[in-house]
């Protein structure tokens, strides 16, 4: 159990650091965004050119095509039978890539017709801006799941450097594309860089990778081949399925195309900001645990699969819990440093950092579902949470209408987060029950962490008046997350949440080391 932990650990320091770097670039992304660009319906019209593209991505189960192919490569390393892990690749990327050149050429052909569809309250001009986009956009995901693919095959082998760096490159060349664009070409500057990015980052760093581990990809439609009709029947709920962690996004532009110019992007710059401590904690701790969890449940160790899993779960939810205090508390400061004076002059800062105080409500659960997610994906289960996340987003779906109607993007951020949570918490309960005997703790680690977070919220919040008197953003700011991360911290102490000295151990242990090390 020692070595399956520090194997666990090594590859969440190296996602962890990758995904905090990238996440940083992403936060520069968005505010050279903001700054180009501001809080327009320009920017509106950038953020839903995403959709379509995002629904070829999600349709052809791009966005757990790790998740399903690496239990596949891995029975083939198990049993020492590499070249048959080769071929099985062959098989799937080949009908992969037919399907997906197909399915963006109709895609690309559909684009004006799907606008009143996608994007129902843009005018003319913005209907138009956005085909133009979209259709730059599309092409990306060739290279995003045929990228996807290589990745896994390194992941399977545990090497996962290249691909916790891609997502560096392909954030890079995005800011490059708005910045040589710059105000001349505007929002398609931007879609551009996406376009190279993807071309560089998801898929060509995996592929030097997969080079260096003598990539062996011979073309071949055998659409007979056991391992690409394991692959399909896996994906199947996946590409038939809507899960609310995929239709949120759609559904908030949607919904924001509705509302006034800028609610889009609005909505949008406070998400960006929630998922920072989401992808660092969250997605770089299920990443890592995946490969792990896989090979356990394999091997038969289902009760020591389950803890391992328990275990990361409640130590990341700790560190996402502190993050939703300094992003609620100082939410406005954060937004007018990161996306700049544009926002300032509409009053922007404010409606984003209050749409970001809604939305972070359901941060734990964004962050937890990468993991708990991934407790059904290692066993082969992919239908359990897509049918789950499905009847979530289809019951949710008039909530987003309503608090739409009423709150407008406070509105949208609330029905964000309480769908989210409904998911994780159905989830949660139905993966406890595959597991039976074998306890967790999550009952007992809620119990004491949700007053905590809300009471270190509260004590941010009701300072806030107090604190801000120097008229400088950064130390304001500062100020009322300080007062909100003491009262949190001190609040889990007095709780006796183990998990917060387990974590605050590990960091304070990296410290000493490179202390020593200086």
């Amino acid at each position: 159990m020692a070595k399956q932990r520090s194997a666990v650990l090594i590859a969440s320091l190296i996602w962890g650091g990758s995904i905090l770097l990238s996440r940083l670039i992403g936060v520069i992304r968005e505010a050279v965004l903001g700054r180009v660009l501001g809080v327009t319906g320009e920017t509106d019209v950038y953020f839903t050119a995403f959709l379509l593209p995002d629904f070829l991505n999600y349709l052809l189960a791009g966005g757990a095509l790790s998740l399903v192919f690496i239990p596949l490569f891995n029975e083939h390393l198990t049993r020492g039978d590499e070249a048959g892990g080769w071929e099985a690749f062959s098989a799937i990327a080949t009908v992969l890539s037919l399907m997906l050149v197909v399915a963006t050429g109709a895609l690309w052909l559909l684009a004006p017709g799907l606008t009143d569809w996608i994007a129902p309250g843009f005018d003319a001009p913005s209907a138009q801006a956005l085909v133009r986009l979209t259709r730059i956009m599309l092409p990306a995901q060739i290279f995003h799941l045929l990228g996807g693919l290589l990745s896994a095959t390194l992941q399977a082998r545990d090497k996962h450097a290249l691909p916790a760096l891609a997502p560096l490159l392909y954030n890079v060349c995005v800011i490059a594309g708005g910045l040589l664009g710059g105000a001349a070409m505007g929002a398609e500057g931007f879609a551009w860089g996406v376009l190279v990015g993807s071309a560089l980052g998801p898929f060509g760093l995996p592929l030097v990778g997969c080079l260096r581990e003598g990539l062996h990809f011979r073309p071949t439609l055998n659409i007979k081949h056991p391992a690409l009709r394991t692959y399909l029947v896996r994906s199947l709920p996946i590409m038939l399925g809507l899960s609310v962690i995929a239709v949120d996004d759609w559904i908030l532009r949607q919904q924001g195309s509705l509302l006034a110019a800028g609610s889009i992007a609005t909505i949008t710059f406070a998400k960006t900001l929630m998922k920072v401590p989401m992808g660092v904690f969250g997605l770089a701790t299920g990443a890592a645990a995946f490969p792990t969890l896989t090979r356990l449940l394999s091997e038969g160790r289902r009760a020591e699969a389950y803890t391992l899993l328990s275990s990361a779960v409640k130590r990341m939810l700790v560190l996402a819990f502190a993050a939703q205090v300094l992003l609620t508390c100082a939410g406005p400061e954060i937004a007018r440093v990161i996306y700049g004076g544009r926002l300032e002059a509409g009053g922007h800062q404010e409606a984003i950092g209050s749409a970001l105080g809604w939305i972070c409500v359901g941060l734990w659960a964004w962050s937890a579902q990468s993991l708990i997610a991934r407790g059904f994906y290692a066993q082969g289960n992919t239908w359990t949470p897509t049918i789950v996340g499905t009847a979530v987003a289809l019951l949710c779906y008039p909530l987003y209408v309503g608090l739409r109607v009423e709150l407008g993007v406070d509105g949208l951020a609330m029905a964000s987060s309480v769908a989210v949570t409904a998911y994780m918490v159905i989830l949660m309960a139905l993966l406890r029950r595959q597991f039976p005997g074998t306890p967790d703790g999550f009952v007992t680690y809620f119990a004491k962490m949700v007053p905590a977070t809300a009471a270190g919220i509260g004590a941010g919040i009701a300072a806030r008046p107090l604190v801000m008197q120097t008229g400088i953003t950064v130390v304001d700011g500062a100020a009322a997350g300080i007062v909100g991360g003491l009262v949190f911290g001190a609040a889990t102490l007095v709780l006796r949440v183990e998990e917060v000295r387990e974590v605050g151990a590990l960091v304070a242990g990296k410290v000493r080391r490179r202390l020593r090390r200086g």
